[in-house]
């Protein structure tokens, strides 16, 4: 699969398939460090860009610590990829049928913005915040 990392009309950088992904077809990974959830809330206070998922209540992975393309992953509101957290993993499956040049896109739902980060994905299903 070619992806590939460039600006983003969301939001700095992000990530787009340079070739056409069939729904539900497992696209990735995100990697980073391993660590705990106290860390990663840590490092997450007063930072400009986070690419921390908690896996479990006391587990997280920093992308931004020798993480892989999914780092850049931007939030939508109609998103085309969901995430799946299973066996201290952190999967990417497409929603649907995606086209090449497409940005990858994911719904964060709950996240340390607590509904007060505005939200600039512009699609017509924009909750206006994350």
């Amino acid at each position: 699969m070619t992806l590939q990392v460039r600006k983003s009309s969301i939001q700095g950088k992000g990530l787009f398939t340079e070739r056409p992904l069939p729904a539900r077809a497992k696209v990735g990974e995100f990697t980073g460090e391993l660590i705990s959830v106290r860390e990663a809330r840590r490092r997450a206070q007063g930072a400009k860009r986070i690419a921390i998922v908690e896996i479990s209540h006391t587990r997280a992975i920093d992308g931004s610590v020798n993480g892989g393309p999914f780092q850049f992953v931007n939030h939508s509101c109609d998103p085309n990829l969901f995430i799946r957290i299973a066996y201290g993993r952190v999967e990417f499956y497409a929603l649907r049928h995606i086209r090449a040049g497409e940005e990858l896109t994911c719904d964060y739902g709950e996240s340390h913005h607590d509904g007060k980060l505005p939200c600039t994905c512009a699609t017509g299903k924009c909750r206006k915040f994350i």
